[in-house]
């Protein structure tokens, strides 16, 4: 029999699934995978209930449906004053991660670089190195998880066609400052390349931040590639439905790889999602306060079982250090730490160093808050009793 694709048959089951099973096996507290487990907003299901109910269920528009392509426009201008052509500037997609690959698939051609941050989301890589691109990679330093603004400079080169930007940044939970999207904003600039912004989780940002798109700064409107998610904005992980928002000659690109993907994206999903981006600031506002709560009383509870945790500036995560652990056994690292944990304490987190291709920290694990807080306390019982505190 002749085999798969080299590329991505050289990749084995994610490590997100992976932990789920392990954790299904041992009736662990899954605080692996990022996903509420609420029903989402609820006047959101109503509308997507009615209009499959009530509306046109054949084969949308390519590009999507106006009113959401009118919505994402008007989120656009009413969050980060920006003026977007809907009809010539929007294209929503099958989820984030169909955009992604929308956008990558469309714009790599064989032995374009493509520069990327370490800790990074795990489907990026495979995607780059299918459509033939090189990944390049930048180290991201924690406890702070900062940008190395001489290693930043040296991963452009000539052949660099784009960067990767996910903000805020899973898994490590960070928020890009505005120096540091200055400075990134400078080498896509003076290197003439592309910044493809994964920024699913813009409005989960915590601490009276407030999230800032790179599209936003001097000179990268006409370089920059946006993609949203309602399935982070709305706790609705499961709708899959995507926007990406770039400038009529970098959409085209995107466009044409989209329709030979997956074409179209459920309707009903579609105008309810456009009804969603038009609630009130009230809606955002709670939302991400919802969630930095929860954020602080899992980060309280992990102290006080004896993992110390890192900052978590947005995003649905927390990462923890594992190195003075009580009861780590030598030589013990990460995913050795997090199956134990999952087998024998009953909750599951997911190895840090899963998402690193290269010279991966070995110390760090991560646990996902967005959970019912019932749901986060009995975890943080487990995991006293697994340390003997």
């Amino acid at each position: 029999m002749r085999s798969g694709n080299a590329v991505l048959s050289g990749y084995g089951t994610t490590i997100f699934e992976a932990m789920s099973r392990l954790a299904g096996a041992h009736n662990a507290i899954n605080l692996g995978q990022g996903f509420p487990d609420d029903r989402g907003a609820e006047d959101v299901l109503q509308v997507a209930a009615r209009a499959l109910l009530e509306g046109n269920n054949q084969y949308p528009p390519m590009m999507g449906l106006p009113a959401l392509r009118q919505a994402v426009a008007a989120h656009a201008a009413r969050f980060y004053g920006l003026e977007v052509d809907w009809e010539r500037e929007v294209m929503v997609t099958s989820g984030a991660t169909e955009a992604l690959a929308a956008c990558l698939f469309g714009l790599i051609e064989p032995g374009d670089e493509v520069v990327l941050f370490q800790p990074l989301y795990d489907s990026y890589v495979p995607i780059i190195r299918r459509a033939g691109g090189i990944p390049r990679f930048v180290r991201l330093q924690p406890p702070g998880w900062t940008v190395d603004p001489d290693e930043l400079a040296a991963a452009f080169s000539p052949r660099t066609k784009l960067v990767v930007l996910n903000n805020p940044l899973n898994p490590a939970a960070k928020v890009w400052s505005a120096e540091e999207l200055r400075l990134l904003a400078d080498q896509v600039i003076a290197h003439d390349c592309l910044a493809v912004c994964d920024e699913v989780y813009e409005h989960l940002v915590f601490d009276g931040r407030r999230h800032v798109p790179l599209m936003t700064l001097p000179g990268m409107r006409g370089r920059t590639l946006r993609i949203g998610s309602a399935g982070k904005t709305f706790s609705l992980t499961g709708w899959k439905v995507g926007y990406v928002t770039a400038a009529p000659d970098l959409l085209q690109p995107v466009a044409k790889a989209h329709q030979y993907l997956t074409f179209s994206t459920p309707p009903n999903l579609q105008a309810a999602v456009a009804y969603g981006l038009a609630k009130d600031d009230a809606y955002f506002g709670l939302l991400a306060a919802a969630l930095e709560a929860k954020r602080d009383r899992l980060a309280a509870g992990l102290v006080s079982a004896g993992l110390p945790v890192l900052p978590s500036e947005g995003t649905y995560f927390v990462v923890a250090d594992i190195t003075g652990a009580r009861g780590l056994r030598r030589g013990e690292d990460d995913a050795d730490f997090c199956r134990r944990l999952t087998r024998d304490a009953g909750v599951a987190a997911i190895p840090v160093s899963a998402f690193y291709e290269e010279g991966a920290p070995t110390h760090l694990i991560r646990f996902c808050f967005s959970k019912q807080d019932a749901i986060l306390d009995s975890a943080v019982m487990r995991l006293k009793e697994f340390f003997g505190r």
